[in-house]
């Protein structure tokens, strides 16, 4: 399932963010991109030539598609609170207002996903936690920079299937390698986000 989300992907052509419902499809699609990008990329890397190989073990599949879903989650996560950081310092409207469309915009994306079936026992814990989040998240505070974009490193870290002891290797180039993937992301949401008119088509929260 997660596939309908990776496949758009961050290499369509981009339009303006005016209204919440292109504001969903941002977060849905740039998240997903990202946590497909890190996660397969990361594993493509540490096993070289033999990653097709991983493929045919059934049992590292499930880690795979389990990872996946909590690195989307967590990325969904980052992406949804700078996004609302950027409308509560654009538009006119105050920034709880602007957190509330943050908040109503990442729920219809949680319900559309609802519970997949290779997500794992996880999920809808990590599905909670991301709600909470915004819901305790305080929207005049936040800046224009990477310090939203906790989640996601923290996340391909715990759960790419990945042995302890090459993990602890790896670390600092995984978590660097998930903070420069979302650099194009914040550039190109600053570009292409109308923030006013995404509150002003919104329903009162």
């Amino acid at each position: 399932m997660l596939a309908a989300y990776l496949g758009a992907g961050a290499a369509g052509r981009k339009r303006t963010v005016s209204d919440v419902a292109a504001l969903r499809h941002f977060l849905d699609s740039r998240a997903s991109h990202v946590a497909q990008t890190t996660l397969y990329g990361y594993l493509r890397t540490r096993a070289g030539t033999r990653y097709p190989v991983l493929f045919e073990n059934d049992a590292y599949v499930v880690s795979i598609n389990h990872a996946k879903w909590q690195m989307w989650l967590a990325c969904l996560s980052d992406l949804s609170v700078f996004a609302g950081g950027l409308l509560a310092r654009r538009a006119a409207a105050t920034p709880e207002a602007a957190g509330a469309v943050a908040r109503c915009a990442v729920e219809a994306i949680l319900e559309h996903a609802g519970i997949p079936d290779d997500s794992g026992p996880l999920f809808a814990q990590s599905a909670e936690a991301v709600r909470d989040r915004l819901g305790r998240c305080d929207w005049h505070a936040l800046a224009d920079d990477e310090t939203a974009f906790t989640a996601s490193p923290e996340a391909l870290v715990r759960h790419a299937p990945i042995i302890p002891e090459l993990m602890a290797l790896d670390e600092e180039i995984v978590r660097n390698s998930v903070r420069f993937r979302w650099q194009e992301v914040r550039r190109e949401l600053r570009a292409t986000l109308d923030a006013d008119a995404v509150l002003g088509g919104a329903a009162p929260p």
